[in-house]
């Protein structure tokens, strides 16, 4: 997780990579510089290379900091290659849930991957929430239901569509109807996406996770949080779709990452979320504070 946190760090000069910033960023500190992780993809042994030891206090300090204390409860931890054991969900979560929840706050948390794990995940969820989790059993007090049913999101030229248990929703005819119905949700759940979908559009934005925002409904916001999440369309993780007034004609337009950048669509910084427990809840408030503007935004035009 360090490794892609580190951000845009390097540019390529005569065939060499070269430093450009000795501080991990998710968003590239000057134009034409290449993040490492984008290139090369994952590597777990960046920290160990030349090019990347600089940042090996980094990744040590945070990897310290994922170290459960105590006896590990493989319900929230995994084993690390070095024998010791790691939260595999981050604290700031938990905290987030909890004090969302002291806030008096309405919401619904929807859990999205291309993976497998989401079976584990939500059980893992669902047995905090119960006040197993050694580090917030207060979680016990937190009234939301964790909805162990996964379900699928599967993406195609005709529509998209949502299966839930028994439920079926499509875009056809109205891509209202998945709006409304991810709306309606409450407690916690989680839906499989399409990862063959996005691996045929080339990892682009038109392949990725739909998701769906409607500057008319002033009640909800819908915010997805996800390290893959770039400013460029070409490389990022979200399809994401801004609601038509339904008096308009054309129900949807496809929006640019950068319009809705830190509105709806947040990158994940996870040294932050690492090292700040208030992480999510800084991106929650920072998302409601720009939103606001955005919706007025609409409404001048």
């Amino acid at each position: 997780m360090c490794v892609m946190s580190l951000g845009s760090l390097f540019s390529i000069f005569l065939g060499e990579w070269q430093l450009v910033s000795d501080r991990p960023s998710v968003r590239s500190p000057c134009d034409g510089a290449i993040n490492y992780y984008t290139y090369f993809g994952r590597d777990g042994n960046f920290v160990n290379n030349k090019i990347g030891q600089s940042f090996r206090g980094v990744y040590d300090d945070h990897m310290k900091m994922l170290e459960c204390p105590g006896k590990a409860d493989e319900r929230f931890t995994q084993q690390g290659e070095d024998g010791r054991s790691y939260y595999w969900i981050l604290p700031s979560f938990f905290h987030m849930l909890e004090s969302l929840h002291l806030e008096g706050r309405q919401f619904c948390v929807i859990l999205r991957t291309f993976g497998v794990d989401l079976p584990s995940v939500l059980q893992s969820v669902h047995a905090a929430l119960q006040g197993k989790h050694p580090q917030f059993p207060q979680l016990q007090q937190v009234p939301l239901t964790t909805d162990l049913t996964v379900g699928k999101i599967r993406c195609s030229k005709r529509d998209i569509v949502v299966t839930h248990g028994s439920d079926r929703i499509s875009t056809k005819p109205k891509e209202r109807n998945v709006y409304q119905y991810f709306s309606s949700m409450d407690g916690i759940g989680g839906f499989q996406d399409h990862f063959d979908w996005w691996a045929r559009n080339n990892f682009q934005a038109a392949g990725g996770k739909p998701f769906w925002i409607d500057p008319t409904d002033c009640n909800t916001q819908h915010i997805i949080i996800d390290d893959n999440i770039r400013l460029s369309d070409q490389d990022t993780i979200v399809n994401c779709r801004v609601l038509s007034d339904q008096k308009k004609g054309k129900e949807s337009r496809k929006a640019p990452t950068s319009e809705l950048y830190d509105i709806c669509l947040v990158q994940t910084d996870l040294l932050r979320a690492i090292a700040e427990k208030d992480y999510f809840l800084d991106c929650i408030r920072l998302c409601e504070e720009n939103y606001e503007q955005y919706l007025q935004s609409f409404q001048v035009e």
